[in-house]
């Protein structure tokens, strides 16, 4: 069966269709509101007109980092030192707006500030703090984050890459895979194997023998940059050595950081695909109307609202959260287990709805879906962020 009456003129525009129904705008204060509405106007006017052509030519627009310092997304969550200082739901709703546009520069966002800033502000000394913390937070040094080695990024405690203490200095060796920026970032924050465990430094990518490749024949992430780094006896001194950081808890203290940041951003790239999925529906027209008339492309359209919805919701309640200095590790990866899984399903009900179109760039969906299953693996997997809140419910670890 299928409704006989034509569509409702007033919800012609999928946007404001899509906000009747459900928008997390009226549930932020007027501060997160502001940094959403200017996350949202960054991304439509900087990033949307021309990412289709950066992702099919692989080609990352490095003149906007200074237009993203100077907007005050780099570090935002960062208090003092040149940043922001603004809250963990405010920091939230820029990265879906980010990602709504393309998950590459939501991911920008997070390596420079959650990654890379983060470990100098939570294990840098004060020197390094104000060396270099202003700088980043104006996009004049970009950082990158070091830490997945070529053989597997799920089991740092077994990394390769060692720092040998030689006098004042440090001498570090070893590979790096999949680091995000490495060959346009100023530093690098390496985690290496030391005689004491875990050690983080902070690496000039000028310094001899480290060497930083770009990834070639990426089918996602394709206006972003993702490197292999070699270091061969690169050398610091203990000077840039992160003071505070021991053990793992400095690299995983980041990755939260910067799972929390996809959590919402990936829930920006679902209404993206939902928006264009709904437009469709509107406009295209089959068997004498529009196939929105019909029950099936009404229930994939219903479903894939509730499980945006919930996951709005769910990223706004671990931003909560976070803010009231409450929230479990464990409950982080289950925002982003729960938020990548059913952005993909978003995605993909959304390219059914798109019918043959959906595989072009007319649309942004298929490229949502690609940079999704990218995301997917990042910053822990599906499976390493079900045995974490496997061993949050039970007390027994399954990771060996």
């Amino acid at each position: 069966m299928t409704h006989t009456t034509s569509p409702d003129s007033s919800v012609s525009n999928p946007v404001e269709a899509l906000a009747s129904v459900f928008s997390i705008d009226s549930l932020l204060t007027s501060d997160e509101r502001e940094w959403q509405q200017k996350a949202r106007a960054f991304a439509q006017e900087r990033i949307t007109p021309v990412i289709e052509d950066d992702f099919e030519n692989k080609y990352f627009r490095r003149e906007l980092i200074a237009e993203l310092g100077a907007t005050g997304f780099l570090g935002m969550h960062i208090t003092g030192y040149g940043c922001a200082g603004a809250s963990a739901v405010s920091y939230g709703a820029v990265c879906l707006e980010l990602e709504a546009a393309d998950s590459g520069w939501r991911t920008f966002v997070s390596v420079q500030g959650s990654l890379a800033m983060s470990a100098i502000a939570k294990f840098g000394s004060e020197q390094q703090k104000n060396d270099l913390l202003p700088r980043m937070a104006r996009g004049e040094v970009v950082g990158c984050f070091a830490l997945t080695e070529p053989d597997g990024g799920s089991d740092p405690a077994g990394m390769h890459t060692t720092a040998v203490r030689d006098g004042d200095d440090w001498v570090i060796s070893g590979a790096k895979r999949w680091i995000g920026l490495a060959s346009v970032a100023d530093i690098a924050i390496v985690w290496a194997q030391t005689e004491d465990g875990v050690r983080g430094f902070i690496v000039p990518t000028t310094s001899e023998g480290f060497t930083a490749t770009p990834i070639d024949g990426k089918l996602a992430m394709r206006a972003s940059i993702q490197c292999d780094i070699e270091l061969d006896g690169a050398r610091v001194s203990e000077a840039m050595r992160l003071p505070k950081a021991l053990g793992l808890r400095g690299p995983f203290s980041c990755l939260n950081e910067a799972r929390y940041g996809i959590i919402w951003g990936v829930m920006g790239a679902a209404r993206s695909c939902l928006e264009a999925a709904l437009g469709r529906s509107i406009e295209r027209e089959v068997f004498g109307g529009p196939i929105g008339r019909f029950q099936l492309t009404q229930d994939k359209l219903a479903g894939m609202l509730l499980e945006y919805q919930k996951g709005a919701l769910l990223a706004l309640h671990i931003g909560r959260q976070k803010d009231a200095g409450t929230l479990d590790p464990a409950q982080i990866s289950v925002g982003k287990l729960n938020n990548v899984r059913e952005a993909i399903a978003i995605a993909g009900t959304a390219r059914s709805i798109l019918g043959g179109d959906g595989v072009t760039s007319e649309f942004p969906v298929m490229r949502h879906m690609a940079n999704l299953e990218a995301v997917r693996t990042y910053e822990g997997t599906d499976e390493i962020h079900t045995l974490v809140i496997g061993r949050a419910l039970t007390g027994i670890a399954a990771f060996k």
